[in-house]
Order: C-alpha cells, then structure tokens, then sequence
C-alpha cells in the first residue's frame, strides 16, 4: 500500500480555516439571536448549541464573544442612536421619537455631549439631568447652563427635554421609561462610558423624577441627586437604593407639595436603614436653611462623582413596584419570569455568603398612616411583609459572585430549592445581557427558581 504523505503545514492551515469559518458562523448566528430579539421585543430564543457547557478558562473568550455580537446586532437594529459624542459647548443635539401608543406626538429632543476633554481609550462618568416643570424650552436651555457650571469635569451629559407638557410632564411615565432604557443600552455601547459611574439628578420635577428613577432603576446608577423635590417614599422605595450613592437637597421652607416635610420623612427612613445595613445606604439628605424652592444646585455633582457602581452586590433589598402600570422584568442577578402576585408589590431580600443564596421573598402590604386633605399626598405609612409563594425567577451568577466549581445551596424564605453545581453557557450569557444591556453584568451561569 502506498504511503500518503501528509504535511503538517497543511493541516494546520486547513484547521485555522475551518475553524474561522465556524468561529464566523457563530458570531453571526449570535448576532442574528440579538437582531431578533431586538426587533421583536422579546427574549432571545437560543438554539440547543448554545446550552452545551462552557469551561472556567473560556468563560472571558464567550463573555467577549458574546458581547461583540450584541454590539453588532444593535448597529445593525434599525432605531435611533446617539450622535457622535462632541462637546457640550457645541450644543449637539439629537431626537427621539417615542412610540406614539405609549404617548402621542411625542420627540424627545436632548443635547449629548462632554465637558473638558476626553482622552482616547479612556472611559468617564455619564450625568442625566432631569429639568423642572416651568416652559420646557427655558428649563432645558437653563439645564444646558447649568451643566456647564458643574464643576464634574470631564464628564458626559445628557440633557433631554420633555416631549410633552401639561398631562405629560413626568419623567417617570411609562414613555419616558421606554427612553430610559433606550438611553442605557445606547449608553452602554458607547466606549468612552465608564458602565459603572452613570447618575441621574434633576431639579423640581426633575427631582422628582430623578427620585424615582433612583429607585425604579437603582441597578444602573452609581448615585443620584434629586434637588428641590421630595418625593412620597411609597413612589420611591428607599430600599431599592441599598448600594448607590443618593443626595436629597431641599430648601427648609420649601413646603410646596410638603416637599421639606417628605425630605425630612426620606431622612428618618435613610438612616434607619443604615443603621441595620452599616454598609449600605450612603446617603446625605438635607433640608438648607432659610432657602425655599431655590437653592444652590451646585454641590450635588461633585458628591455624586464619589461613587462608582457595584454592578453584582452580595446584598441587595429590591420591593418590585410600579411605575405607571409598569414593572422592571429584572433587577442586578434576579430576572422575574412570573410574579407571585399581580395585585401586590414584591419584596425581595438577596445575601450571598460563601456558595449559600438565601433569598427572601415576599408580598407587601402598604397601610397609609398620615395623609394630606387638600392634595391626597400620601406623606407616611406601615409595611406589613407577607412570605410570597408561586413566583418563578431566574437566579444569574458568575465567578464574581460564587465559586462556581463548587456546589451551590438556594434557599428562599428558608427552604432550600437548589443544591447542586451549575453549568456554565452561552445561553445564560445570550439572557442575562438581552435582559439588562450592562456590559458589567453578563452572567454565564443561571438557576431556575420556582418558589
């Protein structure tokens, strides 16, 4: 029989190609799950390839992988997109149409720009600044001027004007929802954003949407900053804003709304929690002396540029309310599959100690204890908590969080419903960044929790 001669040369090329052209394909296959998703709205449908298991060693080159074809499946997605980053002097501006079943004629008109100047290959801080509800045009001109006052330079800012006024001057509605998270997927496929230093703060109305988008959004934020607000805590949960910085600034004798009455009550709760959670809860609420509605706005950024976000907490509280008609789908690691009640807000308590989870769940019972005859604000109440039963979850972890050669116990309420190792995938990679966006969080491991 004839020897073939077989060149070792050759086979190494031969294999390099087959393997870029597989490599290739699966780049793009991912892409085309994210494009899909993306323009349906709806979760990633991943094939059975992506389940097969991932090695500890590979988790990076997946993680990496998988992030590039999200990155590319947005530039592919047909929807608006930041400008070019210029600078804030140059006064950039762009526009975001909303969708019109959520909120007629409605554009979001904002300037997108920085402040100093940025060095290539360097990541910076991102302020939203929320205007009050005076004119839109004047308030959004002042919010331009104020921006550049602001001694956080170099810095990123976004300055958006409400679409609409009247009916539609929250910056909280459930449209404005629908631009935030356009905003922060889009945020976060900038290179020059640092993922983890984004704040949010606003004057006014603007303080309190900030207030509540502190807590509705507290997983993406470093640290917020309402100023001249003062929100009902019932629309803001305090407990939600257990690992960011939060800045509560309100004149004394602002008794508007009982703005300098609801601050004060936001003062009492931050520090009760604090003192159960000592190293949570960073905050500084102060009523100014002798000011009313105006006061000086100018302290808030540079205490804000403080703190960095801590994208996967060991500990976090989070009460799932919503926020006109709506509810988050997720929030840090948990992404909720079925609530156990629809009629009820959630509350859940997560600690992560060694490979043990303990999670507390439960339904929350509001009773108002003090409220206003004229306007129906609700100024104080009681909390009654519920242990919930019939929720699904989805629990996302990574080497960050746990061992994840070793076994894993789950518990929630104080049952154990999860003993063993994970897998590590691609799949857990493919949902947990299409449920969140976050560079930072993209998890290659996941438990299903029915509960």
């Amino acid at each position: 029989m004839k020897k073939i001669k077989i060149n070792p040369v050759l086979v190494l090329l031969l294999f390099y190609c087959l393997a870029g052209t597989a490599f290739g394909q699966s780049d793009k296959h991912l892409t085309d799950i994210f494009l899909q998703s993306l323009q349906r709205g709806t979760p990633p449908v991943a094939d059975h390839a992506e389940y097969d298991p991932i090695s500890p060693q590979n988790i990076a080159a997946a993680r990496s992988q998988v992030w590039n074809a999200w990155v590319e499946a947005n530039r592919l997605f047909n929807e608006a997109k930041l400008p070019r980053l210029t600078s804030l002097s140059s006064e950039t501006t762009g526009e975001l149409v909303l969708p019109s079943k959520l909120e007629p004629s409605a554009v979001m008109n904002y300037y997108w720009g920085y402040k100093d100047s940025l060095a290539p290959n360097q990541q910076y801080p991102v302020f939203i600044y929320l205007h009050g509800s005076g004119p839109r045009d004047a308030e959004w001109s002042t919010g331009l001027k104020l921006a550049k006052l602001f001694q956080d330079a170099p810095s990123i800012y976004f300055i958006p004007r409400i679409p609409n006024e009247k009916n539609y001057y929250r910056w909280w509605q459930r449209s404005k929802q629908w631009a935030w998270e356009w905003l922060l997927r889009q945020i976060f496929l900038t290179p020059a954003v640092n993922a983890n230093r984004i704040y949010v703060f606003g004057i006014s109305e603007g303080g309190y949407g900030s207030q509540r988008l502190a807590s509705f959004y507290a997983d993406y934020w470093a640290a917020a900053g309402p100023m001249a607000g003062g929100e009902p805590l019932r629309n803001a949960p305090a407990e939600n804003c257990a690992n960011i910085g939060f800045s509560l600034l309100t004149g004394a004798e602002d008794n508007g709304f009982y703005r300098n009455e609801l601050s004060q009550l936001a003062a009492t709760v931050f520090d009760s929690l604090q003192s159960v959670y000592p190293h949570a809860f960073k905050h500084r609420i102060e009523l100014i002396p002798g000011r009313g509605h105006g006061i000086d706005y100018t302290p808030t950024t540079p205490w804000l540029c403080n703190f960095s976000r801590n994208p996967k907490p060991k500990m976090f509280l989070w009460e799932d309310f919503e926020m006109d008609g709506r509810n988050r789908t997720g929030f840090y690691n948990l992404r909720i599959n079925k609530r156990p009640c629809d009629t009820l807000r959630i509350y859940y308590e997560m600690e992560i100690i060694g490979n043990e989870i303990n999670l507390n769940i439960s339904n929350v019972h509001y009773e108002t204890t003090q409220k206003d005859p004229t306007w129906g604000i609700e100024l104080n109440f009681a909390k009654r908590y519920v242990p919930a039963h019939g929720g699904d979850l989805t629990l996302f972890l990574d080497e960050e969080l746990v061992d994840l050669s070793k076994k894993i116990t789950v518990k929630v309420n104080g049952k154990r419903v999860f003993r063993g190792k994970v897998t590590c995938n691609r799949n857990s990679l493919i949902q947990s960044l299409a449920t969140f966006y976050d560079p930072q969080r993209i998890f290659p491991a996941a438990i299903e929790i029915h509960y």
